[in-house]
């Protein structure tokens, strides 16, 4: 597996990937899922404004994609971002993520953010887990705020100190 900047040509599997994800999951609140060429514009703005943005690749295929993107647009949040991760359903649970999310975290420190929050749909217990292992501590709980599948969801805030070393 390689972890590499995601490009242009990568749109339409960050399309795919997410689809899965809006159509079967709560990871996402999203009922409808972006095309690709949404998608090819958020990487053209992430590069434009040198956010990290990777994809893990394998055998010739992105098979999972993180980003970091501003956490709010105030001035007082510059450096605090919130971080993003899809793996694609077929290599969920392979070790993906453990790898990917690490490789987003020294990017989005490399980018000079000091402050990384994860806003976790659903609640999800994978992706719970997943950042509790990188270094994220348990920062808050919104309950039933969001709806999907005829569910009330909760959303998990996750907080990692970018100033700490713990990858």
């Amino acid at each position: 597996m390689t972890i590499r900047p995601a490009q242009q040509g990568d749109a339409q599997a960050i399309a795919a990937i997410y689809e899965w994800h809006v159509a079967h999951g709560t990871a996402t609140f999203d009922t409808a899922a972006p095309d690709a060429s949404v998608w090819a514009e958020k990487l053209a703005d992430f590069a434009a404004r040198a956010l990290p943005f990777l994809v893990a690749e394998q055998e010739g295929g992105v098979i999972a994609y993180a980003y970091a993107a501003g956490f709010r647009d105030r001035a007082a949040y510059a450096h605090t971002c919130e971080d993003s991760i899809y793996v694609s359903h077929e290599a969920r649970g392979a070790g993906v993520g453990s790898v990917l999310l690490p490789a987003l975290i020294a990017a989005a420190r490399a980018a000079g953010f000091q402050q990384m929050l994860a806003v976790i749909g659903g609640g999800e217990p994978a992706s719970v887990a997943l950042h509790a292992k990188c270094g994220f501590v348990h920062a808050g709980r919104m309950r039933n705020v969001g709806k999907k599948f005829g569910r009330l969801l909760d959303t998990v805030y996750m907080q990692c100190d970018l100033r700490e070393d713990r990858t």
